[in-house]
């Protein structure tokens, strides 16, 4: 029996910039000893994508020999996104859990944080990393809307971009869920209690990143006692969900971000970059009719991609064809953009 060949090793190269001046900050202020946490990963001499994800994603986009990437059921070698062809740059977010700056447990002051801010913190990556320009920005929820502001901030950085389920604003119905997922932290901080109140939040937000029609199939079963009351099976899954995230993640940044979002504001009509924006029918947090409008107010050439998901807001870990067919089209030279 022939033995099965090892797996080429994937070049990984990743650090900490720190910026020796205090970083201007878009609502105003400044931040003194920034840092930004950044990781390359790929063949050196391939054209370089910023891959940028939710709230919750981190320079670790693609599988290595450390860690598990978050995107790796999309980014990999011969994936939607081959990784074997580009070489894929992840930061992870300023205010964030991460290796680049944010509010340390228990911090009450950290400032706000706007998209702007992500994408200048981008922007000073590449410039540290000797990058002419990328050869693109995949952004999806939270990232889509960083590669939104980086195009229209830095347009001779970067010659097209990907948005996935983001658009130039946060509608307000989403921004109501995730308002009171905020005050149930800080609520829950103020009585001493934040990992508590992010598990609660966090459950709560996973109900609005999936579809109904998902959760009619997975938990339309009947409620069990547990410990002397009945528990639902989607009440399981949702705390089950939460009390990982809570184990993973500080409070004062999971506020910080997810205020972050609903503060996102772009100029359509100033990003003249090459744009391919994909749609999700079922997203509970971005309305078709949001990316519609953002495709119609662009000032570039754009194609806008529509599927449906039982995932909801999630298909963009999930949907692997439907995103391979975008990202090959996207990353052609022949792309149909008008």
């Amino acid at each position: 029996m022939n033995a099965v060949p090892e797996p080429t090793p994937v070049a990984v190269h990743e650090g900490v910039l720190e910026l020796d001046q205090a970083l201007p900050l878009h609502f105003g202020g400044q931040l003194d000893n920034v840092r930004v946490a950044w990781r390359l990963v790929g063949d050196p001499a391939a054209p370089v994508i910023a891959a940028l994800g939710g709230i919750s994603a981190g320079r670790a986009v693609v599988d290595t020999a450390n860690d598990k990437g978050w995107w790796c059921d999309i980014i990999a070698p011969g994936g939607a996104l081959d990784s074997s062809r580009y070489r894929i740059l992840g930061i992870d977010f300023l205010g964030g859990s991460g290796g680049s700056t944010g509010p340390l447990a228990g911090q009450n002051d950290f400032p706000s944080i706007a998209s702007q801010d992500q994408a200048e913190l981008l922007r000073r990556a590449v410039q540290h990393l000797k990058l002419q320009s990328l050869e693109a920005i995949v952004g999806a929820s939270y990232g889509g809307m960083v590669a939104l502001s980086f195009a229209q901030r830095f347009p001779d950085l970067v010659k097209r971009i990907v948005v996935i389920s983001a658009a130039h604003r946060s509608h307000p119905m989403a921004t109501a869920w995730r308002s009171v997922q905020r005050a149930m932290v800080r609520y829950a901080r103020q009585n001493g209690q934040g990992s508590e109140g992010l598990r609660l939040a966090r459950a709560l937000a996973m109900a609005t990143y999936r579809s109904p029609a998902e959760f009619e199939q997975r938990f339309a079963g009947e409620a069990t006692r547990v410990d002397g009351r009945f528990q639902f099976p989607v009440e399981s899954y949702l705390l089950a969900r939460g009390d990982a995230y809570a184990a993973a993640y500080i409070p004062e940044a999971f506020v910080c971000l997810s205020e972050s979002i609903d503060l996102h504001r772009v100029e359509p009509s100033q990003i003249r970059v090459p744009t391919w924006l994909v749609a999700v029918v079922e997203d509970q947090l971005v309305p078709l009719s949001d990316m519609r409008a953002l495709m119609q107010g662009l000032g570039g050439p754009v194609q806008l991609a529509e599927f449906s998901s039982l995932y909801g807001h999630d298909a963009f870990l999930k949907e692997t064809q439907a995103l391979r067919e975008v990202f090959t089209r996207a990353l052609s030279n022949s792309g149909d953009l008008k």
